[in-house]
């Protein structure tokens, strides 16, 4: 549950875009789909954790989902990605975590999958990350197997708990506290009635825009800013998509390509220390991947081309929105920086000040 007086972006009146929420505005409105927490705080300086999410509620290495990636700047360390570039598939859940624990994840996903498929003898984990070490004591290294576990079994359909929780426990965005944001969109039936959904772990930055309004710099806080660069946009993202609809590999990296649109719009400086990462998968039951299609030649759903725009829109507002609730979401953490030692205290935006900006800019819940 999120903090007294934390609220999702649309309760401030901002609501990227044109097309509509699914019920529950989330990832997981993408049917099947389960996303799990794992928040790892203890003592004066581990603050970090992990986030899983799944693709469907059968065996995600028997049934393999078709994705693609996507990378803008590649300063990040995810496991797995070249596989998923080569095969264009899926064959575990996605892991978010932080860097230092990408190793551990890996192996914590690993020992998962072959629990659950006595024949396998190749795995490909797939784990992304973004550093959090400016609140995280990073170098102690506080994620162990048992908390990728606990996400991967603990994973729901439903409501996503959002902001500092799971692998956003222990991130920053845009100089303010950032976190697990979520979000998606439900395409009219002429436009195919498809869903989009995205979540991602947001820890970068730039020049904080929200649906438009410069809130970054009507807050005074801002990349660049008295043109000293201070860092305040390097870390890194990871975005995740999912849909129903009936996409090939190669048209979901077209997807996660538009990720990038909806980092943008909230003023991504995508700057040489930021890895930007995006992965897009479809549920769809006429494109899995399954043994039975794998062994021989198999007839595979498609969905065209000049069909996928709107699908393209609803993934960039999808993604857009679902940065504006990490950071509404997310509450304040005091940790410890994991480069100087020293206690560190990442402040979550402050929700009355955003509300002040955006009745200026004429928005309004």
């Amino acid at each position: 549950m999120p903090a007294r007086g934390r609220v999702r972006a649309r309760a401030l009146g901002l609501a990227p875009g044109i097309f509509l929420p699914g019920a529950h505005n989330a990832i997981t409105d993408v049917a099947g789909v389960r996303v799990g927490h794992a928040t790892v705080i203890e003592g004066e300086g581990t603050r970090t954790g992990v986030t899983a999410i799944l693709p469907h509620a059968g065996n995600p290495y028997a049934d393999r989902v078709p994705a693609g990636l996507s990378v803008i700047n590649g300063y990040g360390k995810l496991a797995g990605a070249t596989q998923v570039a080569e095969l264009g598939e899926l064959e575990t859940p996605i892991v978010l975590t932080n860097t230092l624990a990408v190793g551990r994840a890996v192996e914590a996903l690993v020992d998962w999958t072959l629990a659950r498929n006595a024949e396998a003898v190749s795995v490909n984990a797939l784990v992304g990350e973004t550093n959090d070490g400016r609140l995280n004591d990073i170098r102690a290294r506080g994620v162990t197997a048992a908390h990728v576990h606990a996400a991967l079994d603990g994973a729901t359909d439903g409501a996503v708990a959002e902001g500092s929780v799971g692998a956003g426990t222990g991130t920053m965005a845009f100089g303010w506290k950032g976190g697990i944001g979520t979000s998606s969109r439900v395409l009219p039936p002429a436009l195919g009635g498809w869903t989009i959904g995205a979540i991602l772990q947001a820890n970068y930055g730039g020049v904080l825009a929200m649906d438009g309004v410069p809130v970054g710099r009507e807050l005074g806080r801002w990349y660049l800013r008295e043109h000293t660069d201070r860092g305040d946009a390097d870390g890194s993202v990871m975005v995740v998509i999912a849909t129903d609809a009936p996409l090939s590999d190669r048209n979901l990296g077209r997807v996660a390509t538009r990720a990038m649109a909806g980092l943008a719009r909230t003023g991504a400086a995508f700057s040489d220390g930021s890895g930007d990462y995006a992965i897009a998968f479809s549920t769809h039951p006429g494109v899995r991947r399954t043994a039975e299609r794998r062994a021989h030649q198999a007839i595979i759903a498609d969905w065209p081309n000049d069909r996928i725009s709107p699908i393209f829109v609803a993934a960039a507002e999808a993604v857009e929105e679902a940065v504006l609730n990490a950071l509404t979401m997310a509450t304040t953490i005091t940790g410890r920086d994991g480069r100087s030692g020293r206690r560190a205290t990442g402040h979550a935006i402050d929700l009355d000040a955003l509300r002040g900006v955006l009745a200026q800019h004429g928005r309004r819940a």
